[in-house]
């Protein structure tokens, strides 16, 4: 199942690539323009989920569908922010942006505020706004539909803790991505193994309520433990083998 794997880390690792992933249909062509315009190689993914299609994964939320009829543009290396916030920061890329935003509004019920950060390009990144968002929070939260292992998360991470001497953080850094799995063929494990909006809720949740006095309004089921996901995601690949026609 190639078609459903997401690789924007790999091109962004590469030396001289500009590597863009919007979230929105705004973004979607500023950022085209934008490309198309730049004398440098610009790698421009765009999730196939946003086009609407509930066959393809699609998340059902309310996004800025205004798109001027004019030419404009959409800098590159300048994030967005998606939702102020003060108890923590979400970083997402393309459609995890969305997941964020309605976890963030279900969060919002339980009395945490959370930040949501759109970085729009890998590359160039906006480190400045990131670390400025975390600066303010105390906590990250880095969502990422590719691969956990060396991938966006990671790097962005890693850019955090090495500012640990400006930044205060209030708890340790998580991350949410894909195993080291290939992506299951069936829809409903490709689900369990691509980060969707409960899986944003459950760490947050957790990881706050345990700390800084937050009032606990519900309870929110413990995260899978992440061996248990790629043991399940080997299951159903080999499930999906024996039965492939």
């Amino acid at each position: 199942a190639q078609h459903s794997q997401t690789l924007h880390g790999l091109f962004a690792h590469v030396p001289g690539l500009k590597v863009v992933a919007p979230s929105n249909p705004y973004d979607a062509k500023g950022l085209m323009i934008t490309a198309i315009r730049d004398d440098n190689p610009v790698v421009f993914l765009f999730h196939k989920a946003m086009l609407g299609l509930p066959v393809l994964g699609y998340v059902d939320v309310s996004i800025d569908d205004h798109v001027p009829a004019e030419s404009y543009t959409v800098p590159c290396g300048k994030a967005r922010i998606v939702r102020e916030g003060t108890d923590l920061t979400i970083v997402g890329f393309s459609q995890t942006v969305q997941k964020a935003a309605i976890a963030a509004d279900t969060l919002a019920g339980k009395g945490i505020s959370a930040e949501v950060i759109d970085p729009r390009t890998l590359v160039p990144l906006d480190v400045d706004a990131i670390v400025a968002s975390v600066q303010k929070t105390g906590r990250l939260l880095v969502v990422d539909e590719d691969y956990l292992n060396f991938g966006m998360t990671g790097e962005i991470s890693a850019l955090i803790a090495e500012r640990l001497d400006e930044i205060k953080l209030r708890a340790p850094i998580r991350r949410l991505g894909v195993a080291g799995v290939s992506i299951p063929y069936s829809p409903v494990l490709e689900k369990v193994v691509i980060p969707q909006v409960e899986h944003v809720i459950g760490p947050v949740a957790d990881g706050c309520e345990r700390r800084e006095g937050f009032r606990k309004r519900g309870v929110v089921p413990a995260p899978r433990n992440p061996r248990r996901v790629v043991h399940d995601a080997q299951r159903a690949q080999r499930f999906d083998q024996r039965n492939l026609v």
